[in-house]
């Protein structure tokens, strides 16, 4: 048998419709989405969502961050109930 490293598999981001996707592989790790109507003026004009947080941000490059750190944080972290 060869020996074979394994590729790991980076997340990436996908444009949607009103939004992006943070995917890995299949598996969709969390997203923006562009915020219609009033509810821009009161939170943010983006909404995120990843690893169970969610916040809303003025800049889409500050919730696609949001978004790789909240994954980034739930990898690190230890699962309280395991």
């Amino acid at each position: 048998m060869a020996n074979k490293k394994k590729s790991r598999q980076k997340p990436y981001w996908e444009r949607a419709y009103l939004g992006h996707a943070y995917w890995k592989g299949k598996q969709k790790l969390g997203k923006v989405t562009l915020q219609r109507g009033d509810a821009t003026s009161q939170k943010g004009k983006y909404h995120w969502e990843a690893a169970g947080r969610a916040g809303h941000s003025e800049a889409l490059q500050k919730a696609k961050a949001a978004v790789e750190h909240a994954v980034a944080a739930a990898d690190r972290q230890l699962d309280l109930f395991q």
